[in-house]
């Protein structure tokens, strides 16, 4: 089948992609917009892996772009596929909501209290309001509408005259034996051969029943379910009967004029390809398995008389921090959870730079922290022409659109140095900017919105993310006992210390200060880098920093120690350190 190569070149695999999709858009349909394609179903939260499905084809079309010509990226959203059954844990959802399934996902009410009217505009609308921040451009269609505005009609009926063909097709699959399995790192499970899959049902029957192969699913006009089987057909006349086996209902209806039904999934998604003329769409990995929907597509399209797109498969999208996502699960991560937690341009990056077909993962735990670190080091690179030029388009394809760039935080502090000021100050905006301020006197922050959104990012993921226990709480009183226990090692690093806070008393100070005590204490210059020192010295200052931070906070560990001397202000370290 056709397939874009996936090289492991280092140069940027968006260009190479988009090279291919113009070359192939030329000669499939030469000076006609670009049509590249992504396939969502609102089932349920649509989650970070879902969004692979629409980042992909999105990079390769903003480039499409960037280069002059025009563009369509289709966001097909299958809200008229079944509602398969009731995902656990989504708040307002329970056992009563089982009594939809068989319904198209249009049908089903939306969860309880929801503003939106039904099930799919509810899950729908939060991946909009999602691919908007993220600088997504694409037109969505509604397959409900599509279907029931009668907008496929013609190919239901070729589908339906053609039926011998498809189920010739389908029929190659059904005997053929699957492959020895080889060895997997980790078994698939259900939800993420489900992601696999794509937008589609990937369980969804494929039109077989006792009377024949039929490619189209009415839905019964009395329970509004697809449990029903077609039992007859004529062609000339378009009279088709079906049975219904929730409720035994059964009707002859005119297939030439009658929109309640829609065409099985291996048959409606190829046949979707021939009608919008889609050169370019992604597929899950599941997709090189015998018989799956994008192998048989390829062959059912030219039915309808239209090609396969091209496009590379590609691997999960991971969670590092969260339970494993899965889209048959309340409680996944979706792009609107990563959002709160980071910057678009994060997110977008992570997708970026990463090939289709190489998984990666998302961070909501202190990776964060270290992933923020590596981007605002990539920033510097950016800025000072030192990058690499495949990193630099990784760069570019996550700070702007061939529209527009997206919003910045003016002034990008550490993240890592924001996450501690929100822990410490828990919601305290003045306290907050009095710290952050204090970070770079001779350049104050004039108001947190310089800081921001990213300030607001660290603070949410501290507040949704950092357990209580590790939460950050500084002592209201001295340890006095721990105070008179010292012994005069210890109480001479604690005077070296108050002796430089005021002298010493910003971000830059305060590390070469802290860092500076011990080396002191030993014999050394404070400037005296790791080559002139001992191995006895890295000893010497974990043991300093753990006394202060028993004496500021009570524990081991904390954040780091200058962001924390400066949160807790001069006069309380004074007073907490014993002077």
């Amino acid at each position: 089948m056709p397939n874009v190569a996936q090289s492991t070149e280092t140069t940027d695999w968006v260009s190479r992609f988009a090279d291919e999709v113009i070359e192939e858009s030329e000669r499939r349909a030469p000076g006609k917009h670009v049509v590249v394609a992504s396939g969502l179903s609102p089932s349920g939260p649509i989650h970070l892996g879902n969004l692979r499905e629409v980042m992909t084809p999105h990079l390769v079309a903003d480039e499409i772009r960037r280069r002059g010509h025009q563009v369509r990226h289709l966001i097909s959203w299958d809200d008229y596929d079944r509602y398969r059954k009731v995902p656990a844990g989504i708040e307002g959802v329970d056992d009563s909501w089982a009594e939809h399934i068989g319904k198209p996902l249009t049908s089903v009410p939306a969860p309880a209290g929801s503003s939106y009217p039904n099930w799919a505009e509810h899950f729908k609308a939060a991946m909009v309001e999602s691919l908007a921040e993220l600088g997504v451009e694409f037109d969505g269609i509604s397959q409900t509408e599509q279907y029931t505005a009668g907008v496929y009609r013609e190919q239901i009926l070729h589908a339906m005259r053609h039926r011998a063909d498809i189920d010739a097709i389908l029929d190659q699959y059904r005997t053929k034996k699957a492959p020895a399995k080889k060895q997997q790192q980790k078994p698939l499970d259900e939800a993420e051969l489900e992601a696999a899959e794509g937008s589609g049902a990937a369980s969804e029957d494929d039109g077989t029943g006792s009377a024949g192969y039929f490619p189209y699913k009415p839905y019964c006009g009395n329970c509004a379910k697809d449990l029903t089987t077609v039992t007859s057909y004529d062609d000339d006349s378009t009279e088709l009967t079906y049975t219904c086996t929730a409720c035994a209902f059964s009707e002859t209806v005119r297939l030439n004029e009658f929109n309640r039904g829609k065409l099985v999934w291996k048959v409606d998604w190829p046949m979707r390809w021939a009608y919008e003329g889609v050169i370019f769409e992604p597929s899950g990995v599941d997709h090189s398995s015998p018989g799956s929907s994008f192998q048989v597509g390829g062959q059912i399209v030219g039915i309808f008389g239209g090609k396969q797109p091209i496009g590379p498969m590609y691997a999960f999208v991971g969670i590092s921090g969260m339970a494993k996502m899965s889209s048959s699960r309340g409680g996944v991560p979706t792009p609107a959870d990563a959002l709160k937690i980071m910057e678009p341009q994060i997110l977008r990056w992570l997708y970026a730079r990463r090939r289709p077909n190489q998984s990666f993962k998302i961070a909501f735990d202190q990776e964060i922290q270290r992933l923020y670190d590596e981007w605002d080091k990539l920033d510097a690179k950016v800025a000072d022409g030192s990058v690499l030029p495949a990193d630099a388009a990784a760069h570019s394809r996550a700070v702007r659109t061939a529209a527009a760039e997206l919003p910045r935080t003016p002034r990008p502090l550490p993240y890592r140095t924001l996450a501690s000021v929100a822990d410490i100050t828990a919601g305290h905006q003045d306290q907050a900017l009095r710290i952050l301020s204090d970070l770079d006197p001779g350049n104050p922050l004039g108001s947190l919105d310089e800081a921001r959104p990213r300030f607001d990012k660290a603070e949410a993921w501290i507040n949704t993310h950092v357990p209580a226990d590790q939460r950050t709480i500084v002592r209201e009183e001295p340890d006095t006992d721990l105070l008179k226990s010292l012994d005069e090692a210890s109480q001479q690093s604690l005077r070296l210390l108050l002796d430089g806070l005021a002298e010493h008393w910003s971000l830059d100070g305060l590390t070469h200060l802290v860092y500076g005590v011990p080396k002191v204490q030993a014999g050394f210059s404070a400037d005296a880098t790791p080559k002139e020192l001992p191995p006895e010295i890295k000893t010497a200052q974990r043991t300093f920093f753990a006394l202060l931070y028993h004496l500021l906070v009570g524990r081991d560990t904390g954040p780091r120690l200058p962001t924390l001397l400066l949160a807790v202000g001069q006069e309380r370290v004074r007073t907490l350190l014993g002077e």
